[in-house]
Formats: C-alpha cells, structure tokens, sequence
C-alpha cells in the first residue's frame, strides 16, 4: 500500500484526485499544504523540492520510500486501487478515455469561463461565450452517457468519476445556475451522488451547487492584480519641459528594461490560477511565545560541523546548553517490521527531515538506521527549543512525528549523557538497540 506525502496548496482541484483516490484505497496520504511544511512559491522553488521535482510544480507526491511523482493524474492514478483503473484492460482503458475526456474537453473551457468570476483572469465576452457553448456540449455527451448509467464505468465509483467530478467541481460551485443545468439532469444527478459520498465527501467538504451564475467583477480582477509602481505624471513645462523628457539618457532606458525582463521570469512560474489560490497570509513563528535563549544553536551547528565531534562539539554543546530554554528527546519509529532495503528506509528519514525544513532553526537531531536489510530499526536523538514537543507546535510539523514514539530524557541523567554521545558521534555500544549501526542522518 502506497504512503507518502503530497505537496499542493489549499483547495487545489487537481491534488483533490489524489486525496480521494486515497480515501477509497486506503493509500496513506499526508497533505503538505501550508507553512512550514509547504509555502507556495517557496518550497517548490528550493533546490531541494526542485531535484525531486524538476518543474516545481504542484501538486506532488513523495513516498516514505523516496518514489517521486509529479502531474495530478499520474500520483491520483499511483494512489488507486485496481477496481479503482479498472479491473479489467477493457475497463482500465474506459478509465484512461474518461480522465483524458477531463483534461481536453472540460478543464480548458472550464477555466476560460470560471477564472474571470474568481478574479483570475480578465473578461473577454467572445471567449466566455464559446466557453460556454463548450461545456454545453461537453454536458450534453456526459448527460447522454450517464442516461443509463449510475457512474461512468461499471457500477461502482472509479477514478473516472474522481477526475471528471474534480473537473466540473468550480463550474457547479460558480456559474452552472440550476436554468444552465436543467437540460443535463443526468450529469447533475451523478455529480451529486459523488460529492456525497464519504470518501469525496472527508475531501471536498459539503458542495454547495450555484444557485446564481457568478459574474466577472471588474474591482474584483483589479483587486488580485500585482501592485505596480504609478508613473510619475509628465510636468509642465511646455517646449523646453518635452525637449528635457526627450532628451532622457537611452543608458538608464535600457536599464530600465533589463529590470523589466528580469521580473518577469518570476510571474511566468506561477500561473494565474495558482498565484490566487495560493495566496495566504503570513505565519507567524511557532515558537514567538518562548522566551530568548542563551544557547545559539547555529553556533553549536558549526561547530558539529566543521569540527571534531568527541572533543570540540560535545564539550560546547554540554557547556552552553540551555536547560530551561530547550529539551532532549529519543524517537523511535513504531513500524519496524516495514523497513526493508536499507536505502528506502534512509529515504523514509530524508523526507522527514525535507518536510520540517522550517524547523531547523529551532532544533537538531541525529537519527540513525540500525541494522540491515529487511531486518532494521530507525531511532533518533531530537533537541527542541521549548520543553515540550515542537511537533505540537504546528500542524504542518505533524507530518510524520506519529509515526514515532518520542520520550523526553532527563539532561541530567547519564542515560542522557551517553545517548548523546552516541548519536551524535555515530559510534558506541547502543546497547538499547541491539543491532548494528548502518547509517545515519543529521538534521542541521
């Protein structure tokens, strides 16, 4: 069974197929979709996210196990069960018709006709008109199937019905008013049957059908626009006043346009759609009801890093640490007997480190893979700032810490002392583990 994460931004129709995928094949799925964990804009633009997922695009998944996938329909598809694709070759390729029918037909007049109620995009009245006729037709062809039909392939729910109804999803919810509707009962009768059903529903929440046809909203489309600095009015001055404006240097005119070119790439990597959705207001710091420590971490990082941990790093952390402004833990992952090939089980810890990254400032740890193939266990030493679990700080850091068993150590106790030790130097007895060290990872 697929586990992994899946990086979007909130209420994004396209990851919506995953998750729902998710829900009817009891893939383990955590949803990556807000700060710290994911910014948009940011996250998907380190050189971290981007050598997993080249086009920094979302949404996208990252299994326990390293896979990577990215395009929403690829990961809903991974995340599927068979009777999901479809249980037959004859099925599975209906499946692939339906999902395919979503993308060519239905997304493109969709956008072009909802994006101006939502202020993403400006109106065009041509453009909206055809779009219009578009999904008439396209209503029409799904009406007609679903005449005698519950759900669009076999008799049960199918990722066809998943895409198509996260496709339609924005056009019921904005402008299919109950008189556009009216000649497709068959499709709204599906749609609705979908939407209830606890898997869509865990998903989408409760959907509210258009009772109004939104229009667009010119103060609205205004609104989302980026703020652009107001040119200075020209001043008066008559001849000598345009000669002096005409006589403006072409040096800082080219200048001016090399600024110009350089923003733009930043624009093009968001598309309108996602500039808006993704648009959320600044979180605030986790730990800001905390008071000033007189550790520094970074500074006990450097010395871990570019110095010898027995004799220099050890010795400055127990010297400097503050017991009051931070706290030790041991972490144990709880699920031994699914650790097979050492690699997988290394990526299981690499993408939990990816995914705290906004956590690294007020924390540390040395985690460590025991053992070997098909016959390991993971266990870790984790520094917080606070005396209680960061983890609980933020939802977005509550990610993967379930998956461990976490114990706060007393700092005073040699058990401590020695756990440290042994963590951080990635040597000794490790006497409560009883298997081999294999490798081990730092989170800095």
């Amino acid at each position: 069974m697929a586990a992994g994460t899946l990086y979007t931004y909130p209420e994004n129709w396209r990851a919506f197929k995953a998750q729902i995928a998710a829900q009817y094949s009891g893939a383990r799925l955590k949803i990556a979709n807000a700060p710290p964990a994911f910014t948009f804009g940011q996250t998907n633009r380190s050189p971290a996210f981007l050598s997993n997922f080249p086009l920094g695009k979302v949404p996208a998944y990252q299994g326990d196990d390293g896979f990577c996938l990215f395009e929403s329909n690829a990961i809903a598809h991974y995340l599927s069960s068979d009777a999901l694709r479809g249980s037959t070759p004859q099925a599975s390729a209906q499946v692939l018709q339906w999902v395919s029918f979503a993308d060519s037909e239905i997304i493109p007049p969709a956008s072009a006709w909802v994006f101006p109620t939502l202020g993403i995009m400006q109106f065009n009245k041509q453009a909206t008109e055809q779009a219009k006729e578009e999904v008439k037709r396209v209503l029409a062809v799904l009406n007609q199937h679903l005449n005698t039909r519950t759900f669009l392939v076999g008799e049960r729910v199918s990722l066809a019905d998943i895409t198509v109804v996260c496709s339609l999803l924005w056009l019921y919810k904005q402008v299919l008013e109950p008189a556009f509707r009216q000649p497709y009962p068959n499709v709204t009768r599906w749609f609705v049957t979908c939407v209830n059903q606890p898997q869509f529903k865990t998903v989408l929440g409760e959907v509210k059908l258009c009772e109004k046809m939104a229009q667009f909203d010119a103060k609205k489309f205004a609104e989302m626009q980026p703020k652009k600095d107001t040119p200075t009015k020209k001043e008066k001055g008559g001849k000598e006043g345009g000669k002096q404006q005409q006589q403006q240097p072409q040096q800082e005119k080219k200048e001016k346009k090399k600024e110009e070119k350089k923003a733009a790439p930043a624009e093009e990597e968001m598309d309108e759609c996602e500039a808006v959705l993704a648009s959320e207001p600044k979180a605030k710091d986790p730990f800001a009801h905390l008071p000033k420590s007189s550790f520094v971490m970074d500074e006990f990082k450097r010395k871990y890093s570019n110095e010898d941990t027995l004799t220099v790093a050890l010795p400055y952390f127990w010297d400097h640490f503050d017991r009051e402004g931070f706290s030790i833990w041991y972490a144990e992952y709880r699920f031994p007997e699914e650790l097979t090939q050492a690699f997988m089980s290394c990526n299981l810890i690499t993408g939990m480190f990816q995914r705290l990254d906004k956590l690294r400032k007020n924390a540390f740890a040395s985690v460590i893979l025991f053992g070997a193939n098909n016959d390991s266990c993971i266990s870790g030493i984790w520094v917080f700032r606070g005396q209680d679990l960061a983890f609980t700080l933020s939802e977005d850091w509550q990610i993967d810490y379930e998956s461990y068993t976490w114990r706060k150590l007393d700092v005073d106790s040699e058990e401590c002392k020695t756990m440290v030790k042994e963590y951080f130097a990635w040597e000794g007895d490790f006497k409560h583990v009883g298997k081999a060290f294999n490798q081990g990872k730092i989170f800095k």
